[in-house]
């Protein structure tokens, strides 16, 4: 957007110079050339019929600039890219057909038609997007003070009260450069058009290291928004690299080394740059200016003057609003000021009238102060009256008093009861969950014996399988059951300190049925205290009996009654008794009987 406004201003002026008779109005043959010329300098297919066909409904006439707008904006600006033709030479263009008829130099000489060109590119730079175009007394002499603060002297200007049109203000620079050395104008004007136009952030000689010889070298630098380039010479023909300066780059400065001083580096993600300044100053001055265009890459702007002429402008925008306010409030105050002067005349009628009233008022004072007196008394009375009540009213509110406040002391009583309640109750809860936990304990070590004797019992089913196998493995047979009964050994002290477990398990549940019992008697104990505290006794009246407060409680099985009853015995194991050829085989049946019947007595038990 900001580049087809620039291009506008510069195609503005062409057209305008086309109208020779200051009509308003081109003839088609001339928008024709300028059109085919734009086509030329932008980069862009020229199509020749398109102006015929855009203007086929109208007569052979010549064309305003608001007619040709839209064939503009759709055919040529619509289609510009950035990037793919040279700014300046659509500038250079526009220039040679309006300075043919608007531009005319003195004899002097001070400026040349570059310089005049540039002069014309700034203008139109920092002109707002109002046309004709004009710049603002501020803008007039901000473009000065650059160029003078390159210059040895500071090129001056008259007043200025409204904007100036460019060829006026070429006027003036002329006028004002006429006591300076022309070459010294023209260095200045370059250095600011470059600055300004060109984006040039800063430029100079500095020495850089290399990368793979790590010699020092001098080339000469040009830093512009999101870019750093370096060339052999300040002419800027043959460039030599170019750095990215994006969020991924950053600045810093180094201390004197490689007998190089004021040293700085630009680090970027693959390599650094070592680069030395010829003093201190330079090297802040390119440390700032390499920020700045971090600043605005990070910002996505492309133009430092461009930014700084927004601040200018909203400067001015609110420079003008204030002034307007001052001129508002002014006229505000005049208009308060004749009321004030209305307001006071009234004044001097109502004191007029109010020493009129004024007699009138005594009068009426002294009837007013007979019925005061009256009223007074009658007033009295009643105070004397409401004091009478007021009294009775204490009484009343001081017996209340007492009642609620033996109210409040036999809530805070039952209060206390029922927390006391509530932790006995709470004690319980415990109590059962111990239980609860207890008897998930002793349930599992019952798992376990189980199937110890599951085992125990499948081990005995393997020893009669092995006494029926003939004679001739009898020996093998007797090797396998010794083995088997060292195991069914090792098995039966497994049991034991099964049964040792839960005989310890056992004593737990005992001492947790304990703490039961007396949990359930502190609450039967406290049931007993709040029936009395629900029921008191008035005067006259006869104590209950005993029978008749306690409420008969539910009654909850308690877990140690739960635990008392036996749990069911299993069933037996069927055994099968074998006949034994030796007195080795038959005393290794009676270890397995003997065995498999110490479970049965330990559940009885």
């Amino acid at each position: 957007m900001a580049l087809k406004a620039a291009l506008l201003k510069s195609i503005w002026y062409a057209f305008t110079s086309l109208d020779t008779e200051d009509s308003g109005k081109v003839s088609k043959s001339q928008l024709k050339v300028l059109s085919h010329n734009l086509h030329s300098v932008l980069r862009i297919p020229h199509d020749p019929a398109a102006l015929e066909r855009h203007f086929s409904d109208d007569d052979d006439g010549p064309v305003s600039s608001q007619g040709y707008m839209p064939y503009l904006n759709q055919f040529i600006l619509d289609k510009v890219t950035e990037g793919t033709f040279v700014k300046e030479e659509v500038d250079e263009l526009c220039w040679t057909l309006c300075s043919k008829k608007h531009y005319r130099p003195d004899a002097h000489r001070v400026l040349s038609n570059q310089d005049a060109m540039r002069l014309w590119c700034l203008f139109n730079f920092l002109a707002d997007d109002r046309y004709p175009l004009t710049l603002v007394p501020e803008e007039v002499e901000y473009l000065l003070r650059k160029i003078s603060s390159v210059m040895p002297v500071e090129l001056s200007c008259v007043e200025l009260e409204d904007g100036l049109s460019v060829w006026s203000f070429l006027d003036e620079v002329t006028a004002a450069g006429r006591a300076v050395d022309g070459e010294s104008i023209g260095v200045a004007v370059e250095k600011v058009y470059r600055e300004m136009v060109g984006n040039v952030l800063k430029e100079g000689y500095l020495w850089k290291k290399g990368h793979l010889r790590r010699n020092w070298t001098e080339r000469w630098f040009c830093l512009r928004p999101g870019s750093l380039s370096y060339f052999m010479s300040e002419d800027c023909r043959d460039c030599k690299g170019v750095i990215e300066v994006d969020q991924n780059c950053c600045v810093e400065a180094l201390s004197d080394r490689d007998e190089k001083r004021c040293m700085f580096c630009v680090k970027m993600l693959h390599k650094t740059l070592e680069i030395s300044a010829p003093d201190s100053r330079q090297r802040q001055e390119w440390i700032t200016a390499i920020q700045t265009s971090l600043r605005l890459s990070a910002d996505g702007r492309v133009s430092l003057h461009e930014e700084l002429k927004e601040r200018r402008r909203e400067l001015r925008e609110e420079r003008e609003r204030r002034c307007a306010l001052r001129v508002e409030e002014t006229r505000r105050l005049r208009e308060l000021q004749g009321e004030r002067e209305e307001q006071l005349a009234e004044l001097e009628l109502l004191k007029e009238a109010q020493r009129q009233a004024q007699a009138s008022l005594q009068q009426e004072e002294q009837r007013r102060r007979s019925q005061h007196e009256e009223l007074q008394k009658t007033l009295q009375r009643q105070l004397q009256e409401a004091q009478e009540a007021r009294a009775n009213l204490c009484a009343e509110v001081a017996v209340r008093d007492l009642e609620a406040e033996h109210q409040q002391r036999r809530i805070r009583e039952l209060e206390d009861l029922h927390h006391r309640l509530q932790e006995a109750l709470e004690q319980q809860i415990r109590a059962r969950q111990e239980e609860e936990t207890y008897r998930y304990t002793q349930t599992r070590l019952l798992v376990e014996e189980e199937e110890k004797v599951k085992s125990l019992l499948t081990l005995q089913e393997d020893q009669e399988e092995q006494l029926q196998q003939t004679q001739r493995e009898k020996k093998e047979l007797l090797q396998e059951m010794e083995k088997k009964s060292h195991a069914l050994g090792e098995a039966q002290h497994q049991l034991d300190k099964v049964r040792d477990s839960r005989r310890r398990v056992d004593q737990d549940i005992v001492a947790a049925q304990r703490k039961l019992r007396q949990a359930s008697t502190s609450v039967k104990h406290w049931n007993v205290q709040m029936n009395r505290l629900m029921h008191p006794i008035g005067p006259g009246e006869r104590r209950a009996s005993s029978s008749n407060l306690l409420a008969s409680p539910v009654r909850i099985p308690s877990v140690s009654e739960t635990e008392s009853r036996p749990p069911p015995r299993p069933e037996r194991e069927k055994q099968n008794s074998l006949d034994c050829d030796n007195n080795s085989s038959c005393d290794d049946m009676d270890c397995g009987n003997n065995e498999n019947k110490e479970p049965t007595d330990a559940e009885a038990e």
